[in-house]
């Protein structure tokens, strides 16, 4: 899944919203939202192939993109820059990792858990920026994460192991993102790159599973090919209407707003896909709900009290 990863590459907001970014962000997310229905489409064909097409049919909808915007002077330069590449490299193998569990959690019928990745994820960004970057915490913060702890902690018991997908989506995201504000390009131009550089490999695999009679493209059937095809439009477009969207929102919206895309996930495993969802796995969303309710607060009312712009 693609959604949040811009927005710790994105331009700071402007100091008020506009009825174009709501409708920006809001297709974004309910396009990330609905993700998992798409994903249960694609189910039966191994996770890795999904991920490789995701890659190489994302890389010519980037690519128009940027043509159409005019800004390829942009990538012409990151592209002479050894730095910019070997930090594009780290972003592009986090970025991979991350769709390569989101799309095996799906298929196996473990939705609940990537959406539980999804609502740790913003406090294990903070938790990192207070350790790497020394960002202050308030006492309300710290108390969130420790909530947030304590629902690992009951869920790794529940389970007799770690609840490993959703570690491994909210880490993997969490670095991405992390890294990804070290690019010093704009999130189109980030994009393009990435998925230029993991298109190679990604090909190559396409291939080799074509060549073998493993892949799924216009071998099984018309509508795999169909739907591996799409896989491009489903990763790119909605993070480019974030990414345009986010620009034009306030960063305490685009902060709620976040909120979405795992809740619609999670609303979509338990209802739709009939996961199953005992007592224990309810209390330790319910110690993430209650996290989430005071990490935001506390952050909103942080950014309120300094005077920054949100």
């Amino acid at each position: 899944m693609a959604q949040l990863s811009e927005q710790n590459a994105t331009p700071a907001a402007t100091a008020g919203d506009t009825p174009a970014g709501f409708g920006y962000a809001l297709a974004a997310y309910l396009s990330w939202g609905f993700l998992p229905l798409f994903m249960k489409l694609v189910a039966h064909i191994p996770s890795t192939e999904v991920v490789a097409h995701r890659i190489v049919w994302s890389l010519p909808i980037a690519g128009l993109v940027l043509l159409l915007r005019g800004r390829t002077e942009d990538l012409k330069a990151a592209l002479r820059s050894p730095s910019i590449l070997g930090m594009a490299v780290v972003t592009a193998v986090l970025i991979t990792l991350n769709w390569g569990i989101y799309v095996w959690a799906i298929a196996v019928g473990r939705t609940v858990e990537a959406a539980l990745g999804y609502y740790i994820n913003p406090l294990f960004s903070f938790l990192l920026g207070a350790i790497v970057l020394r960002e202050p915490m308030t006492t309300a913060q710290k108390i969130a994460i420790g909530l947030a702890a304590i629902a690992v902690v009951i869920l790794t018991v529940d389970a007799g192991g770690l609840p490993w997908v959703s570690l491994g989506l909210c880490v993997s995201w969490g670095l991405y993102a992390f890294c990804r504000k070290t690019l010093p390009v704009g999130p189109n131009q980030g994009f393009f790159l990435e998925v230029l550089l993991l298109s190679a490999p990604a090909l190559l695999y396409i291939l080799y599973l074509q060549a073998n009679g493993q892949g799924h493209f216009l071998t099984t059937s018309w509508s795999d090919a169909w739907l591996l095809a799409a896989c491009g439009v489903i990763t790119a477009i909605p993070l480019i209407l974030y990414a345009n969207g986010a620009k034009l929102l306030r960063l305490s919206t685009i902060a709620v707003m976040q909120y979405i895309v795992p809740t619609m996930v999670f609303l979509t495993a338990v209802f739709l896909f009939n996961e199953p969802f005992n007592s224990v796995k309810l209390l330790a969303f319910c110690f993430i709900w209650a996290a989430l309710i005071i990490y935001s607060s506390s952050a909103l009312l942080q950014r309120r009290t300094t005077g920054k712009t949100l």
